[in-house]
């Protein structure tokens, strides 16, 4: 029985292979680049489809790789990225003694994937797995900063920005001028604005690509970091850049720091 699983399981990673290689392809094509009967490769297809591994177009009838697929590898890469980043958060937390977080975008809203704590431990509340808003955050505006204009606007309008408790912006051009800066600056910060009592700062994390995939946020009570918070932005936005070349270019056969 396990050889037959085995077996079909191959002949299906096949089918996505193939899929994946050529894009949108009709069940014939597909049979013809497998050197399968088009009777069994209709059947695995449909299969594949029940299960959201493939799509069919409902216009061109053609296969394409489905939504399972995509979600897998969205979690795979959030894995890997959180394994790779513990390291460097906790490089940071100890020149800094306060604590980092290592955040993602989640649709509107900015996700915690993992927190590392000095010895004092300043944490009000596990933000692990805990969502806010972006445009009252360090690092939700980090997130969003190689994000075009036109998509801001259309995303943020000066409504959204109130019900997010994004005080500091009147309306969405005032939040693009803090993005530019954050370009220009490298890491962003926060001074009271989340939080009465506390400051922050964030840098982007950027894949092979170049694309912001997560950022990496301190936070503290100000009256330990406030007169320091710029150095600490830049000290973050080095240990981003690090963490970027580490995923980006993972030396061989070395571990992380």
């Amino acid at each position: 029985m396990s050889r037959t699983n085995s077996s079909g399981l191959r002949r299906d990673l096949e089918l996505i292979d193939v899929l994946a290689q050529h894009g949108e392809l009709g069940v014939t094509r597909v049979a013809q680049l497998v050197r399968r009967e088009k009777t069994q490769v209709s059947r695995a297809l449909a299969s594949l489809a029940e299960e959201g591994l493939v799509e069919r177009d409902p216009d061109t009838q053609g296969y394409r790789l489905g939504w399972r697929l995509y979600a897998l590898a969205a979690r795979t890469g959030e894995a890997h990225l959180v394994a790779t980043a513990g390291p460097y958060l906790r490089r940071l937390v100890g020149q800094m003694h306060e604590t980092a977080h290592l955040c993602v975008l989640r649709g509107g809203d900015v996700l915690t994937l993992l927190s590392e704590s000095p010895s004092h431990a300043f944490r009000g509340v596990g933000w692990e797995g805990v969502s806010v808003a972006v445009p009252a955050t360090s690092a939700g505006r980090v997130l969003i900063s190689d994000w075009e204009p036109a998509v801001v606007r259309d995303w943020f309008p000066p409504e959204r920005l109130t019900a997010a408790g994004a005080v500091k912006f009147g309306d969405t051009d005032a939040l693009l001028k803090e993005i530019a800066r954050i370009k220009a600056r490298g890491y962003a910060t926060v001074d009271e604005e989340f939080e009465v009592g506390v400051v922050g700062c964030s840098a982007p994390v950027r894949d092979f690509r170049g694309r912001i995939i997560a950022a990496i946020n301190v936070a503290a009570p100000k009256g330990r970091l406030g007169d320091k918070l710029d150095a600490a932005g830049r000290l973050t936005a080095r240990i981003a850049t690090e963490l970027t070349a580490r995923l980006s270019n993972p030396p061989a056969g070395v571990p992380g720091p």
